[in-house]
C-alpha cells in the first residue's frame, strides 16, 4: 500500500540506527509491529483480576482428550 507520510527525518534515522535497519521502509515497519504488540499486551494485562479461573481444570487431561 502506497502512502504519503510526513515523517520527523531526526526520529526515523534514529530508529535506523537503533534498530540496525536499512531502509526507511524497515524501520518503520518494525517500529508499527512493536506498536502494535504492545497496545496488544497492555489490553491482555486489563483482564488480570477481571476472570474468573476453576481451580480444578486440568489442562494436562484437556490435553490427552485430543
Amino acid at each position: 500500500m502506497a502512502t504519503n507520510l510526513a515523517l520527523d527525518d531526526k526520529l526515523v534515522e534514529s530508529a535506523k540506527v537503533l534498530g540496525g535497519h536499512r531502509t526507511k521502509r524497515a524501520a518503520v515497519s518494525e517500529a508499527l509491529e512493536e506498536y502494535v504488540g504492545r497496545r496488544k499486551r497492555r489490553r491482555l494485562l486489563e483482564l488480570f483480576g477481571k476472570l474468573e479461573w476453576d481451580p480444578d481444570y486440568d489442562y494436562k487431561a484437556e490435553r490427552r482428550s485430543r
